[in-house]
């Protein structure tokens, strides 16, 4: 007996030892990758875990606030544009009213960190603007708690005015329950969870009319963003995001599409050229922020499928106002639309119901998609931003042609915790970065061996807590 507990004793004394080393050694890892000193590469590391508050914000995030949001909206009877903007309790001025309300309650949650407003323009007549029109945006911002990084600014939007077939039919009942009441409730919600958790950086949750009649809201909004020199740094549409079965018959309930240009929308013809020339077009700033969501939402079993294109075939949501004025953008979008629901007059044909109707959303995939988006809005709000000045040198040493090394420059970033700075690359085929090496917290460095003619390259910033900022693609440089 006493044999035996001398030998437990001492499996118990090495297990002891082990854990103790085990235990340092994983100490001295994580120091390692905060101080940003790891040299070795190899594939893409999986960083982003969730702070706990962060983690509490997206399980806050609820099925039966989103359906009350929705329902409310419905509930006007019509938000076209062109609808009463005085009739307190039908058209688009009586949503406009509610939804600044719910802002202002949210808003009083947040020890004075998140302010309200109504935006205001007049649309002039066009082809679906029939009298000059006031258009109103309902804002709420979020103010940054880093001075580092709080004029960096993330917008969280979605459009609350609707349509049915006719686009100048402002009369007939038009539930927008869908497209756009889905989104609107998930940037309530969003905003709700949020707004005693504000970030580093400043974030914007705002709902825009005129969308139907062509993106009129988000127009003037990105436009006055742009005029003021707003550091907007990414924007993240939410536009018929509530089911996940298309009338395909296909349902994807654990899947959303994001859509994301590759050639800047803005882009002048030299811009382009030099896109040309260095295989530069699926690399634009609206691309990384695509692939940057992928690495952050993916949660709860849900699956972000990647698409390469600004928006649907032929068709356009409120990103691409962003992106018309240079700021990187995209959109969420259920993966199997169902037109049925879209844009249709609320009848019965031949036994099919027609409208976009609340009874065909799916609550449980909607919060689903929120925790997505806010998982992704935590992660881009909390770390870096992405380098600036981003070079890839093409200066060759004296005498040759070129050099099989990759030499990459950047600007130090401003924020106080960077403590360091990754290099990530892949082949020009891959979607994806497929590599990564953390470099220190330098703003030059050489891949030795390397070639930069076959390989793109990336830089993204780190921080203490080992949060990576969106990739900036390096454009080549003689110094």
């Amino acid at each position: 007996m006493q044999g035996r507990k001398l030998a437990g004793s001492r499996v118990g004394l090495r297990r002891s030892l082990v854990a103790t080393v085990v235990a340092a050694v994983f100490v001295v890892a994580a120091l390692v990758a905060v101080a940003g000193a790891t040299q070795a590469s190899g594939g893409m590391p999986n960083w982003w875990k969730p702070s706990a508050d962060v983690r509490a914000m997206l399980n806050q995030i609820s099925p039966a606030n989103l359906q009350q949001y929705d329902t409310a909206l419905v509930g006007f009877g019509t938000r076209h544009t062109l609808s009463s903007q005085t009739d307190p309790v039908r058209g688009v001025g009586a949503a406009r009213d509610w939804i600044t309300s719910q802002l202002q309650q949210i808003a009083a949650t947040s020890n004075g960190s998140m302010t309200v407003q109504q935006q205001s323009f007049v649309q002039p007549v066009g082809s679906t603007i029939p009298v000059p029109t006031t258009i109103t945006n309902v804002v709420a911002t979020l103010q940054g708690t880093d001075p580092s990084a709080s004029n960096r600014v993330y917008v969280v939007c979605a459009h609350y005015d609707d349509r049915v077939t006719d686009v100048l039919d402002f009369t007939s009942d038009a539930p927008g329950a869908n497209r756009d009441g889905s989104g609107v409730a998930a940037m309530l919600e969003l905003a709700r969870v949020f707004a005693q958790h504000p970030a580093k950086a400043t974030i914007v949750f705002a709902a825009f009319a005129g969308e139907e009649q062509g993106l009129f809201g988000s127009a003037f909004f990105a436009a006055q963003e742009r005029a003021s020199g707003a550091n907007v740094q990414g924007v993240l549409n939410m536009d018929t995001i509530g089911s996940p079965l298309g009338g395909n018959g296909v349902s994807e309930p654990h899947t959303i599409s994001v859509y994301s240009e590759g050639v800047p929308t803005n882009a002048t013809p030299n811009q382009i050229a030099i896109l040309q020339a260095v295989g530069g077009e699926n690399d634009g700033v609206s691309r990384q922020l695509a692939r940057y969501i992928q690495e952050t939402g993916e949660n709860n079993g849900m699956d972000i499928n990647l698409v390469w294109r600004r928006d649907r075939l032929l068709r356009a949501g409120d990103q691409i106002s962003f992106l018309r004025q240079g700021f990187p953008a995209a959109r969420f979008t259920e993966p199997n639309e169902n037109y049925n629901h879209e844009a249709q007059n609320v009848r019965v044909e031949n036994g099919v119901q027609f409208g976009d109707l609340p009874q065909f959303l799916d609550f449980d995939y909607l919060a689903r998609v929120t925790r997505v988006v806010g998982s992704s809005l935590a992660a881009l709000a909390n770390s870096p931003g992405a380098p600036t000045n981003a070079r890839l040198i093409t200066t060759p040493p004296p005498g040759l042609q070129g050099s099989n090394d990759t030499e990459l420059r950047w600007n130090a970033n401003p924020e106080s915790d960077v403590v360091g700075y990754e290099v990530v690359w892949r082949d020009s085929t891959e979607p994806l970065w497929t590599h990564a090496v953390q470099v220190g917290n330098v703003t030059d460095y050489t891949l030795t061996g390397k070639n930069k003619d076959d390989t793109q390259f990336g830089i993204r910033a780190i921080d203490s807590q080992g949060y990576r900022s969106p990739v900036a693609f390096p454009m080549p440089a003689a110094s």
